[in-house]
C-alpha cells in the first residue's frame, strides 16, 4: 500500500470507526462485534504509525490516550458556568414557577431533565472538531482535561452532518454507569487498592488522572445537556439539544417539555420512583425555561440562573450512635456543635461526623450522647442529624451541655437577639476566626491565591501573618523556613499573591468577609460606590437606598468599618496595591448621549439582541442594570416584556421607551 492508498484507507477507517462509536455509545445499537471493532482500530493505529505525517489529533485512534504525565493548566471559561439553586420541597418548585409567571408574559414552556450525579464539563467545538474540554472549576475557570476527555467514546471528536455552528460550547456531565463503577472497583480490590466510595468520586478521580492512557482503560460516559454560543440553530433549549443529537452527541432520552406545574410534578414524581431502575446515579431533576429570550429576560444572580432550578430528591437516611460532641469555631465566630458518630455507610460514603447546627436544634430534637440518631446528607453533601430513635435510648444517655465559653480562646460567647447561633466576639484574637478569614480571602471565588489550609496554619503559627493583609508582605525566605516549602513552591505562592492584585474590586470586596456580604451583594455595592473609601464613608441611608440592600446588610457594613482592626487591614491592602476601586470601562465610547443615564432592558427586540443593546448603552456613556428602581432613567421595553418590570417602572415613574426611541436617542 503506497502513501496515497494509505491516506484513503485511513480516511475510510476513521469514518467507519466514528460511525460505530456513535451507534454503540450514543444510540446503544451496536452493529459489529467487539472483535471486528478492535480490528478496525488496530489497522488504523498501524497505518498512522507507518505514515506519521497522516496522524490527526481528532482521529479515533487518539482515544487510547498517552502515557505522558501531564499537569493540568487552568483555562478561563468563555461563558461562565453557573451553579443551580437547589430546592428540596414541592412548595419551592411551585414558588419558582409562580415567580417565573410573574416575571414573564406570553406562553412559557419548561424543559425537565434528569440531574446526573457526575462531573460537569464544558466542551468547545470549532469547525466540527473537539477543540477543548474544561472542568467546571469555580465557574470562571477550570482544568483543561482535553486529552483525558478524548478517551471517552460517547463524546464525538468530529461532528456528524454539516449544519452545526462554526464554534460553540456544549456542557454535560461525565459519569460512570453502575456496571462500570462495579467493574473498576473490582479491579481496585483485586490490586489491593481502596475502592472508590461512589460513582461520582470515581468519575472525578479518573478525570484528574495525569496519564490519559489510564483514563482510556476506564469506561467513562457523558450526557450532554446545554448548548451555548452565538449562532445556535434555535432560540430554544430543547430544540437545540434534539439537533445536537443529530451531530453525534449523547442526549438524555428522558428530556421532556412541560407546559405547567402539574406536568413538572408528574415528571418529578415519576423519576423519583423510577430512578432505581436507571443504569446511572441521579440525585434530582432540573427544570429550565425553554426560550432563550425568556432566559435572558430573567437573567442571573452572581451564582445561579434565575430561569432554572434543581429539585433534589429526598436524601437517604441512616441510623447510628452518637458518641460525643465537639464545638467548632468558624471564621465569623459562629460556634457549631459537631457530632462524633459510630461510622455508618450513607449515600456511598462512610460518615463519622455530622452537624448539630445549634443549641436550639439540639433542644428541639432532644438529642443526647449515646442516643441512636438518624442522619442524612443535606443536598447529598453535608451530613446532619435529623432525629432520634427514642425507643433505643439507653438509661445512661447524657444531655448535651452547650459551651458558654469559646473552646479556642476562652472568651464568653454571645447570642445576638433573633439569631439561633452563639458567637465568639473576640474576632481579632481567636485563632480559628483569624485563620478562617484568611482562608476565605485566598479562596478561588475570592482572591484565588494558591494557599492550602495547612499553609495558612503554618504561616499563622510562625507569626508570619496575623491577618490577610500580611500576605502581601511575605518574602520568599519567610516561606522557605516552613516545612514542605522548597524554592519552587515558595516562588509559586509569592507569584500567586502578586497576581491577586489584579482581581477586580467586586471580588476583593467579597474576599473581605463582611458578614452578609456575599458575591451578589459585593458586586452591587462595588458598582454603586465604585471604591472602598466611598463605601467606608457611606451612611445607613446611603446603603438602604440601594435596591436589595436591607437593614441587616447595612448595619453589618457600618459595623465592619467602625472597627480599627478592619481599617488597618484595608490600609495594608492599599499599600500593597490591591484593587480597591472599580476600573474604568474599557468599552470604547462613541458619544456621551447617555452620560449619567441608567437603563434597564426588558423583552425581545426586532433589530438588535439584548447583548448588542447593552453594548450600545455603554458605548454612548450610559449604564445598564438588571432591575428597575427609583434611580432608573429609562426602561427599554421590547416584545413580551416582564409584567413585574413594567409595573415597577410605572410605580417609580420611570420613562418607558421602545427600540426605535432608543436608536433615535443615540442618533443611530
Amino acid at each position: 500500500m503506497n502513501k496515497e492508498e494509505a491516506k484513503e484507507r485511513i480516511k475510510k477507517l476513521r469514518e467507519e470507526i466514528e460511525h460505530h462509536n456513535y451507534k454503540y455509545y450514543v444510540l446503544a445499537q451496536p452493529s459489529i462485534s467487539d472483535f471486528e471493532y478492535d480490528a478496525l482500530i488496530n489497522e488504523l493505529i498501524q497505518l498512522e504509525e507507518q505514515y506519521p505525517d497522516l496522524k490527526d489529533e481528532h482521529s479515533p485512534s487518539q482515544r487510547v490516550g498517552s502515557d505522558i504525565n501531564k499537569e493540568f493548566s487552568q483555562v478561563r471559561h468563555r461563558y461562565p458556568m453557573y451553579s443551580l439553586d437547589n430546592t428540596y420541597s414541592p412548595e419551592e418548585v411551585t414558588d419558582f414557577e409562580t415567580r417565573i409567571k410573574k416575571e414573564l408574559s406570553g406562553t412559557i414552556e419548561y424543559v425537565c431533565e434528569l440531574k446526573y450525579d457526575g462531573v460537569a464539563i464544558a466542551l468547545t467545538y470549532r469547525n466540527g472538531k473537539l477543540e477543548r474540554a474544561v472542568t467546571r472549576g469555580d465557574g470562571i475557570q477550570g482544568d483543561d482535561v482535553t486529552d483525558n476527555v478524548k478517551t471517552i467514546k460517547s463524546i464525538p471528536l468530529n461532528l456528524r452532518g454539516l449544519d452545526y455552528p462554526a464554534e460553540f460550547v456544549i456542557r454535560g456531565e461525565i459519569l460512570f454507569s453502575h456496571k462500570a463503577f462495579e467493574q473498576i472497583n473490582r479491579e481496585k480490590e483485586k490490586n489491593g487498592e481502596t475502592p472508590f466510595a461512589n460513582p461520582r468520586n470515581a468519575a472525578a478521580g479518573t478525570l484528574k488522572l495525569q496519564k490519559s492512557a489510564m483514563v482510556a482503560k476506564r469506561p467513562l460516559d457523558c450526557f450532554l445537556y446545554s448548548l451555548v454560543g452565538t449562532n445556535l440553530p434555535y432560540r430554544y433549549h430543547y430544540e437545540n439539544l434534539i439537533k445536537a443529537k443529530e451531530w453525534g452527541f449523547k442526549i438524555s432520552a428522558q428530556l421532556q417539555k412541560c407546559r405547567n406545574i402539574d406536568e413538572i410534578f408528574d415528571y418529578i414524581n415519576y423519576w423519583d420512583k423510577e430512578r432505581e431502575n436507571l443504569p446511572y446515579d441521579i440525585d434530582g431533576v432540573v427544570i429550565k425555561v425553554n426560550s432563550y429570550d425568556q432566559q435572558e429576560e430573567l437573567g442571573y444572580t452572581a451564582k445561579s440562573p434565575r430561569w432554572a432550578i434543581a429539585y433534589k430528591f429526598k436524601a437517604e437516611q441512616a441510623e447510628t450512635k452518637l458518641l460525643s460532641v465537639d464545638f467548632q469555631v468558624g471564621r465569623t465566630g459562629a460556634v457549631t456543635p459537631v457530632a462524633n458518630l459510630k461510622p455508618v455507610h450513607l449515600s456511598g460514603t462512610i460518615v463519622k461526623r455530622a452537624s448539630l447546627h445549634n443549641e436550639d436544634q439540639i433542644k428541639l430534637l432532644d438529642i443526647r450522647i449515646k442516643d441512636s440518631v438518624y442522619i442524612e446528607k443535606g443536598g447529598e453533601i453535608i451530613p446532619k442529624i435529623v432525629g432520634v430513635n427514642k425507643e433505643k435510648r439507653p438509661g445512661d444517655s447524657q444531655k448535651i451541655e452547650f459551651v458558654r465559653y469559646c473552646p479556642e480562646c476562652g472568651t464568653e460567647l454571645v447570642k445576638p437577639e433573633g439569631e439561633a447561633r452563639h458567637y465568639c466576639p473576640h474576632e481579632t484574637g481567636c485563632p480559628p476566626q483569624i485563620k478562617g478569614k484568611i482562608e476565605h480571602f485566598v479562596s478561588r471565588r475570592a482572591m484565588d491565591i494558591e494557599a492550602a489550609e495547612a499553609t495558612i496554619d503554618a504561616l499563622y503559627r510562625k507569626n508570619l501573618v496575623k491577618d490577610f493583609g500580611d500576605l502581601y508582605f511575605l518574602k520568599k525566605e519567610d516561606l522557605l523556613s516552613l516545612e514542605r516549602f522548597a524554592d519552587k513552591s515558595a516562588q509559586n505562592l509569592i507569584d500567586s499573591i502578586e497576581k491577586s492584585k489584579e482581581v477586580p474590586f467586586p471580588r476583593v470586596l467579597y474576599s473581605l468577609g463582611i458578614r452578609f456580604v456575599g458575591e451578589t451583594v459585593a458586586k452591587t455595592l462595588a458598582e454603586h460606590f465604585q471604591s472602598i473609601d466611598k463605601l467606608a464613608n457611606a451612611s445607613y441611608e446611603d446603603l438602604t437606598a440601594i435596591n436589595e440592600i436591607g437593614p441587616r446588610i447595612a448595619n453589618s457594613i457600618l459595623e465592619y468599618f467602625k472597627k480599627p482592626k478592619n481599617l488597618e487591614v484595608i490600609d495594608k491592602l492599599k499599600k500593597a496595591g490591591v484593587n480597591l476601586e472599580m476600573e474604568e470601562e474599557t468599552t470604547e465610547k462613541i458619544s456621551s448621549e447617555l452620560e449619567g443615564k441608567t437603563i434597564v432592558i426588558s423583552g425581545s427586540f426586532e433589530h438588535y439582541s439584548r447583548e448588542e443593546l447593552k453594548e450600545m448603552i455603554q458605548k454612548h456613556g450610559g449604564k445598564n442594570t438588571s432591575s428597575v428602581s427609583s434611580k432608573t432613567d429609562y426602561l427599554l421595553a421590547g416584545k413580551d416584556i416582564g409584567p413585574k418590570k413594567m409595573a415597577k417602572a410605572k410605580q417609580n415613574e420611570v420613562e418607558i421607551i421602545s427600540e426605535a426611541d432608543f436608536l433615535k436617542m443615540i442618533n443611530h
